[in-house]
């Protein structure tokens, strides 16, 4: 079949092209926006390789899947088995092309094998990410086992030589690392059933000398909610590739004639100014496309969340009381927390009984409900659907209905069990019980949908692994939900951040971004979140003067100025804040109030810093505003602190620049900041000389709003 030798896929900035003049199509070029698809064809000429010593006389094609087949011997982008065992060298050819401005699909068939392969592919004009899925068809008459398929295969100039990627641990997420791509394989694997504290499913390469504001950089991301794999590889010929894709269990997926297997869509951005460019590539994709709630539009409400403050101890005084507290420091939602359901008392016992407890509540949620909405708050409720105590009559009825598998002794892990959601009549019961409360308590407008477990026997009712269908059948919840009651929010959480994913920000408003809201964590945490995921989208909480987890004791200015720039809320005990916490929490909401359209919906810069500080701000698309964090961890190895710059103003703009937090601010000694103070400065100046830093102590910050002057 006849087709055009060439794709090219264009946005704002970028271009890719994909080579089909082969058997198999390849990406060979993706960077700076070229000018017309005349000037690619020499791109062959110019990138030609010739026969290496003791090596194949014609190199197998990197492709978009390189197989077995075709003679590849890196990390293959397809592995199959069939019951004639035939299926494993799968090569394929381009059997049909069709494309429009930014999106293409390209079909390769296994004409022995009866193997078809699919790839959607669309480069978003206005973002610069590319998403891209590959699906598999079995047209043959035998069974096809996928054991693996990478989303894509994405090839590396060799100067993206810095591998950049994320991790952690419950509390502690988001950490990102660094290190020297190598020859061989860089291989992350996560197997824990949801996106995972510990290996998210994403990576950046750069160029060493690469920074927030300049140089090369690709970012990668799968979203996809379950589990799933990462792979950098550097071949020995000198080439090098990206997967990223769906990690299988053995047998979990069987394709009987006719059927296929898509992956899940992984999202590429590539940026030539920096990892702050990069990001905003990522964020402005989210807002335009994964989001139903723009931020902009419909202000995100201040939270006050009971977990902290209460935990299991629930009372509809005690409630109430925390109620018109939160309302009077500013809070504009009311989340109740676990421990409202049938025999909850603690956390081994109560899960999938969904039902309002009347021992606690003896005229169920309504009063409650009332007196948060007289206060002028939303009211919001906590479910963790997907699991289910063994202490609970939902699991005396049905102990049949978790995930198990025989003669495999269960894993205790908080008290629970994972209901299994390949059963219809699981999935049934869920949407039925959720779905009771959200048509009984109408002023119900958020739920914070929580997992906090890993998935240790992902076995269902017919003996195979569950996790992919599991991760599906789980999305169609949250959408039947969504659709029925399209009023209400729901937040992503699993312990803090182990679901956080493109996958799930599909069906979902917002993600708990950690457990930990410990100030000075929170840092690290949300500047490693920022790099894919806009601020809009990160709860961001004001937490107890002693934080749960660490014990660290942090100042409130500092606990409420990192707070600002999430989506803000608080979650503590409002009755032991003395009249000064109480007043400056008061007056960090209403600052994130006047500035949240900001925090919100503009551009996000990362500052370039020493590791004893994290800078960033956040500028209007306009450039008429913005606001700029210096946050001070520890001291700094001279006696005087640095410049500070404010990257990202306009410079042929003038700016009255304001400190603007803490209200109140305690200087070491007189530094000439607060004669600073409403004066006006050219962007020019600002970004170029910047602002000397007073001297601050440890554990202490300093927000500064630049605004437009005429």
């Amino acid at each position: 079949m006849s087709h055009s030798p060439f794709v090219q896929l264009d946005s704002i900035s970028t271009s890719v092209v994909i080579d089909c003049t082969n058997k198999q199509p390849r990406i060979i070029y993706w960077g700076k926006k070229l000018s017309a698809l005349s000037s690619i064809e020499p791109l062959l000429a110019l990138g030609k390789r010739q026969e290496a010593k003791c090596a194949p006389e014609i190199e197998p094609l990197l492709s978009l899947t390189p197989c077995y087949g075709d003679g590849f011997i890196g990390a293959p982008g397809l592995e199959l088995r069939s019951t004639d065992g035939n299926a494993w060298m799968f090569s394929g050819e381009i059997s049909d092309i069709q494309q429009n401005e930014n999106h293409c699909t390209i079909s390769m068939f296994d004409n022995v094998r009866k193997i078809k392969l699919n790839y959607q592919i669309s480069l978003n004009y206005d973002s610069n990410v590319l998403s891209a899925a590959t699906e598999v068809c079995n047209m043959s008459d035998n069974l096809i086992e996928v054991d693996w398929c990478a989303s894509l295969t994405v090839p590396l100039h060799d100067h993206f030589d810095t591998i950049h990627s994320f991790e952690g641990r419950w509390a502690n997420e988001f950490r990102r690392s660094k290190l020297q791509r190598f020859m061989g394989g860089y291989l992350k694997e996560n197997r824990k059933g949801k996106t995972s504290h510990d290996n998210f499913p994403g990576v950046l390469l750069s160029n060493s000398n690469t920074n927030e504001t300049q140089g090369e950089c690709f970012g990668f991301h799968l979203g996809w909610s379950g589990n799933h794999r990462t792979r950098v590889e550097s071949l020995s010929d000198g080439r090098n590739f990206v997967q990223l894709g769906e990690l299988l269990h053995p047998g979990e997926v069987k394709l009987k004639t006719g059927e296929c297997y898509q992956t899940p869509l992984m999202y590429v951005s590539y940026s030539k100014q920096g990892l702050s460019t990069l990001s905003n590539n990522f964020h402005t994709y989210v807002r335009k496309n994964l989001l139903t709630y723009n931020a902009t539009e419909k202000l995100r409400p201040v939270h006050y969340n009971t977990w902290e403050a209460i935990y299991f101890d629930h009372s509809y005084e005690t409630l109430a009381d925390l109620a018109n507290r939160a309302a009077k420091l500013g809070a504009e939602r009311f989340v109740l927390d676990d421990g409202w359901f049938k025999g909850r008392r603690g956390d081994d016992a109560g899960l999938g009984d969904w039902v309002v407890d009347k021992a606690i509540y003896p005229q169920g949620l309504a009063p409650l409900i009332k007196t948060v909405n007289d206060n002028g708050m939303e009211f919001g409720i906590w479910f963790e659907p997907e699991m289910v105590n063994p202490d609970s009559y939902l699991y005396r009825q049905h102990p049949d209905w978790i995930l198990q598998a025989e003669n495999c002794q269960q894993i205790q892990f908080r008290n629970q069990y994972v209901l299994d959601l390949t059963r219809s009549e699981v999935v049934e019961y869920l949407d039925t019980a959720i779905s009771d409360i959200l048509n009984t308590y109408p002023q119900i407008k958020y739920i914070k949908w929580d997992m906090n477990r890993d998935i240790n026997h992902a076995n269902n009712a017919q003996g195979y692994p569950a996790v992919h269908k599991q991760t599906l059948a789980l999305y169609e919840l949250i959408q039947s939900l969504k659709v029925r009651f399209p009023s209400v929010e729901i937040e992503s959480c699993s312990s803090g951040g182990a679901r956080v994913d493109y996958g799930i920000l599909r069906y979902t408003d917002r993600v708990w971004t950690s457990d930990s809201n410990d100030a000075l964590d929170r840092l690290s945490i949300q500047k490693g979140c920022s790099f894919f995921f806009p601020s809009e989208v990160m709860g961001s909480h004001v937490g107890p003067r002693d934080c749960h987890i660490t014990g660290r004791n942090i100042k409130i200015e500092t606990r409420v100025g990192v707070a600002l720039f999430g989506h803000m809320g608080m979650e503590m005990d409002p009755r032991e804040l003395t009249d000064h916490e109480a007043k400056v929490l008061s007056e960090g909401f209403a600052l994130h109030k006047q500035n949240r359209q900001l925090i919100h919906g503009g551009k996000l810069v990362r500052l370039d810093s020493e590791d004893c500080a994290v800078n960033f701000g956040i500028v209007a698309t306009d450039q008429s505003e913005a606001l700029y964090a210096h946050n001070l961890i520890n001291e700094y190895k001279g006696a005087l602190p640095p410049s500070y710059f404010f990257t990202g103003l306009a410079e042929n703009k003038n700016y009255k620049l304001e400190r603007v937090w803490p209200v109140e601010f305690d200087e070491y000694r007189e530094s000439g900041l607060s004669q600073l103070n409403g004066q006006v400065f050219s962007g020019e100046h600002l970004v170029n000389f910047g602002i000397q830093l007073p001297i601050m102590l440890p554990e202490t910050l300093i927000v500064f709003k630049l605004t437009q002057a005429k």
